[in-house]
């Protein structure tokens, strides 16, 4: 089983979601750990406006990571 995400990570959409107008690669922050794999993600603008909100599984995501890993 893959590692739990936490709660406020930045993560990348892996898969084009037209019906919620969201192409891969979309970036959005994990609000809330729904169930076991699954999370709310709210996708914002620059302006810090919501215009996405869904339950994601784990594998449409990837977490994003902006600082070295420590085993690097």
């Amino acid at each position: 089983m893959a590692a739990k995400i936490p709660l406020l990570q930045t993560v990348a959409l892996l898969e084009d979601m037209p019906e919620h107008s969201l192409t891969r690669g979309q970036v959005g922050t994990v609000v809330e750990d729904l169930a076991p794999g699954v999370y709310e993600v709210e996708f914002s603008d620059n302006d810090g406006r919501t215009y996405a909100m869904l339950a994601l599984r784990a594998d449409q995501l990837m977490e994003l990571r902006f600082t070295p890993d420590q085993a690097a």
